[in-house]
């Protein structure tokens, strides 16, 4: 009866223990697409000026049709959102620097509660993002 107890007794515990186990390989490919994800997010530009680039950022939300939600221009961050549908997308865009003659620029959008990963949108906020900096720059209203 006490072996029988035990086999039961260890039966359970790999049955538990397997149940939690995580393949290694499904965290790393989690990570890698994550990093992947953030380069697509991501954009160096050649500027130092934080505020220029937290107004270019918001005029460049508003063309697009974004809401400002809220901007905080000590930490260099825009919330935005639109209806799409009958869904929200929010957008919220960080700008830090990156030594002392660089700034990244980072967009994360959501649709509903699902993170967008489609690279053509992020580069489509890029392209408008780099004509309102020349734009700027040119001194054009």
């Amino acid at each position: 009866m006490r072996n029988c107890s035990f086999l039961v007794f260890l039966l359970f515990i790999s049955i538990v223990l397997s149940g939690c186990a995580t393949p290694a390989s499904s965290v790393l490919t989690a990570e890698s697409s994550q990093v992947r994800l953030r380069s697509i997010q991501t954009r160096a530009f050649d500027t130092a000026d934080k505020k220029k680039m937290l107004q270019n950022v918001i005029s460049t939300m508003q063309d697009l049709d974004f809401v400002i939600d809220k901007a905080d221009f000590t930490l260099g961050s825009v919330t935005g959102s639109k209806f799409l549908g009958y869904e929200v997308v929010t957008m919220s865009v960080t700008v830090r620097p990156r030594g002392e003659k660089q700034l990244l620029v980072r967009a994360n959008a959501q649709y509903g509660i699902k993170s967008v990963e489609d690279p053509a949108t992020y580069q489509d906020f890029f392209v408008a993002l780099e004509k309102a900096i020349f734009l700027t720059a040119q001194q054009v209203d």
